[in-house]
């Protein structure tokens, strides 16, 4: 009888040995429940996510996020997942992911520390630059020449905040105005509204390579910031969830495919209009896509 008292209160202290679906956490659970992932799009963020002729979402960082969706299912052995498409601003975007409304944004966001305080980020996709687009005939080219300006950025974006302290710290009485997205900025240089665009160099030249005339402008050689990290965003403190997302990440950029993806969006002509943004894989670049980094120095890189 004691032995077998003995017995039942060793299986009872014994811990339980769950299924798959209740082993899992956070993002990797919740998809697995609902056999959905759903992913933050940009309608203007060419080339890496935008909306197409016919509306639709494509571009270099969408595709790498149709990619991690594809590594998510076999990790968790589904038959079909289905992947649901939800609209992002720079605005919304971290409020997005925090609230759980979308699991990874697919657009042109910059991982830096500030940003690590509120999302995680995956591996390093791309590395642009902080500097202005303006008409020629302004003659605007450096910082200094801003002086008494006015300037436009996007609302909720790296930029805005970066042309905001400079701004203060040098004492250029400079006007600067918040636009809702990367279209509006441009349309009011465009329309005369605004002297410069403050934005990331390359989606600065992708919207002058789609402009009615894109030899009216330039993109101005000194740069408002250091080189700065592009990656997919997802949740913070989701360590399973990442752990898929950061090798789905890595086999694809250390594979020929990643250096084929990069070119198709970046050297090739690309919808709706065929415009090439003449990007070829720098130097850098090379190193991002050979060893793959989450890391949100700029000095890594």
């Amino acid at each position: 009888m004691r032995l077998k008292a003995a017995l039942l209160l060793t299986l009872l202290a014994a811990p339980c040995l769950p299924a798959q679906a209740q082993e899992l956490t956070g993002t990797l659970r919740k998809v697995k429940e609902r056999g959905a992932l759903t992913l933050g799009y940009r309608d203007a963020s060419v080339p890496f996510s935008y909306l197409d002729g016919n509306q639709k979402p494509v571009g270099y960082a969408y595709e790498i996020c149709l990619k991690v969706a594809e590594a998510v299912k076999a990790h968790l052995k589904l038959d079909r997942l289905e992947v649901k498409l939800n609209p992002v601003t720079s605005a919304t975007r971290i409020p997005l992911i925090a609230n759980g409304t979308i699991d990874l944004e697919c657009g042109s966001t910059t991982n830096n520390a500030d940003r690590q305080r509120q999302a995680a980020f995956t591996n390093t996709h791309f590395l642009t630059a902080t500097r202005f687009v303006a008409k020629k005939e302004k003659g605007l080219d450096r910082t200094d020449d801003l002086k008494g300006r006015t300037v436009v950025s996007t609302s909720g974006t790296t930029s805005i905040r970066q042309i905001n302290e400079i701004n203060a710290a040098r004492g250029l009485g400079m006007r600067i105005l918040p636009a809702k997205d990367h279209a509006e900025a441009f349309l009011m240089v465009e329309t005369g509204r605004a002297d410069a665009f403050v934005m990331d160099d390359v989606l600065l030249a992708a919207l002058v390579a789609g402009a009615k005339t894109p030899e009216a402008y330039a993109i101005s050689s000194e740069a408002q910031s250091r080189p700065e990290p592009y990656a997919i965003m997802l949740r913070k403190d989701d360590a399973p969830f990442k752990a898929v997302v950061d090798a789905a990440t890595a086999a694809l950029y250390t594979s020929p495919e990643g250096r084929a993806l990069y070119d198709r969006w970046f050297t090739q002509a690309i919808p709706p209009r065929g415009i090439n943004l003449q990007l070829p894989l720098s130097e850098a670049m090379r190193k991002v896509l050979s060893s793959p980094s989450d890391s949100a120095d700029p000095a890594a890189y």
